[in-house]
């Protein structure tokens, strides 16, 4: 049993190591779309380009989080952890010396299987070293560090964008990481997954799914290969299914699908975390490209919505424990919704107080709403022992979700590889896409009032309550 007390020394330098090491991924995922009109100047990149400096790190931690998450139970999780976090940093260094768009879109995808290794590991190594009596307590401050991080995130990340340049938003993590490594090597305990984790591993289930989501990726912000390639992605889409239901060890076990409330609930993910990503990663440039501001007051317009989420999202799964999710999975996307629609006031020299803070307040509040409900309704809607793989598998779908969107919602919208150089043809595009983020939304909440139901008594909960990051919903560690 670990025995590890927070108020001992130790204890206090586990809870900076996973800090550390889940603020460098937290951070990454929330102020690299801020840099992106000035990665294009700089680079002279494409609209094509700007999506693959995103999608190339949501592909490679979207395909192997769960994977990575088995291989701390095998080898040890301080050992994933610590891998992961050099080779974070390692690739972030990469990203930041990178003299074309191509270099940076490699080191984003190597960038983000280090995020695959070490962010499932940073829960999960509290969950390991805390004595039971202060693992909630310790949980609660990593989590609220966590989402500070997240809050502060995009300030920084225009701050640095305006000032030493988009360079130093993806340096930034190298000093990081030597802090972290040494701390962790110093003080953080070794620990496993026991018997239970000396399984095989899914590599080819691993690789069939990432070869899926890359293929439609590329087919949708390539749109010239569109047909050839989306059907070799649904090929490979089909393989890793007909992989994963054959496989003795999975790494997605189909049979928890069996679980009416867990499918309805991930499909609300695919939805919500669908429209959030091009929302973002548009928003981000509409901001700048068309409304004027600086990389500074773009990542700063948009901090009230993870502000709100960081105050709150406690107390909204607390409520959602009274009154049942449905409710606030039905209501929460419905905001979030007419927060999109709400974005349409922002054009050319847009006034923040009346035309962005507006939006972005709704869009908080419906995120404090559904997401804190969301994530504790996917872990009771399976059993305690199958928690762990129902949280990553959620996170995984949201992701993915997130990936997907950022690749086809410029096809749909009909941005041009060069929209986001010209004010008038990118505000054009950004006026049919915010419509369209709006209606999955509404689908996604329909969904949830036609299919959610009260979980039963007595159902796991998240130990990850408080939540600052907007990009996709927290990882809870597999119980010890």
């Amino acid at each position: 049993m670990p025995d590890v007390r927070l108020a001992s020394s130790q204890g206090k330098w586990i809870l900076i190591t996973t800090v550390l090491g889940s603020s460098m991924a937290m951070l990454d995922s929330t102020v690299v779309n801020v840099a992106l009109p000035r990665i294009g100047e700089d680079l002279d990149a494409s609209l094509s380009a700007l999506q693959w400096t995103i999608n190339a790190y949501m592909l490679t931690l979207a395909g192997l989080i769960l994977l990575g998450g088995s291989l701390g139970d095998r080898y040890g999780r301080r050992k994933i952890f610590v891998i992961g976090v050099v080779w974070f940093a390692a690739a972030s260094l990469m990203c930041g010396l990178a003299p074309t768009d191509a270099v940076l879109i490699g080191a984003r995808a190597l960038q983000g299987i280090g995020g695959a290794l070490l962010t499932p590991g940073s829960l999960a190594l509290i969950q390991a070293s805390f004595h039971p009596d202060d693992r909630a307590r310790a949980v609660g401050l990593w989590s609220g560090f966590g989402g500070i991080g997240a809050a502060v995130g995009p300030f920084l990340g225009g701050w640095l964008v305006d000032g030493p340049g988009w360079r130093w938003v993806f340096l930034l993590n190298v000093p990081l990481a030597l802090l972290c490594v040494p701390i962790a090597l110093r003080h953080v305990p070794e620990s496993s997954g026991g018997e239970r984790s000396h399984g095989r591993f899914d590599v080819l289930g691993a690789v069939l799914g990432a070869l899926a989501l890359g293929l439609v990726t590329y087919a949708l912000i390539e749109a010239g290969t569109l047909a050839l390639l989306a059907v070799a992605g649904v090929a490979a889409g089909v393989a890793f299914v007909y992989v994963e239901k054959r496989r003795q060890d999975p790494m997605l076990p189909l049979d928890i699908f069996g679980s009416r409330q867990f499918t309805a609930l991930n499909i609300v993910t695919l939805c919500v975390y669908g429209a959030f990503g091009g929302y973002f990663f548009l928003t981000a440039l509409q901001l700048q490209v068309v409304a004027g501001y600086s990389a500074l007051a773009a990542g700063t317009a948009l901090l009230p919505t993870t502000a709100l989420m960081l105050l709150f999202s406690a107390r909204s799964g607390a409520l959602a424990d009274r009154i049942g999710p449905r409710i606030p999975l039905t209501v929460g996307p419905l905001l979030c919704a007419a927060a999109m629609l709400l974005m349409l006031r922002v054009g050319e020299h847009a006034n923040y107080l009346t035309d962005v803070l507006p939006a972005v307040l709704v869009q908080g509040v419906g995120m404090v709403t559904l997401v804190a409900p969301l994530t504790a309704s996917v872990l009771a809607s399976v059993d305690t022992a199958r928690a762990g793989i129902a949280s990553g598998i959620n996170n995984a779908a949201a992701r993915a979700a997130s990936l997907i969107a950022v690749a086809a919602l410029p096809l749909l919208a009909g941005m041009s590889p060069e929209a986001y150089r010209s004010p008038s043809a990118f505000d054009a595009a950004f006026d049919r896409a915010m419509p369209i983020c709006a209606g999955v939304l509404v689908v996604g909440a329909a969904l949830a009032f036609a299919l959610v139901r009260r979980p039963a008594p007595g159902c796991v909960r998240p130990e990850c309550r408080t939540h600052g990051n907007v990009t996709s919903p927290p990882v809870e560690a597999k119980g010890h």
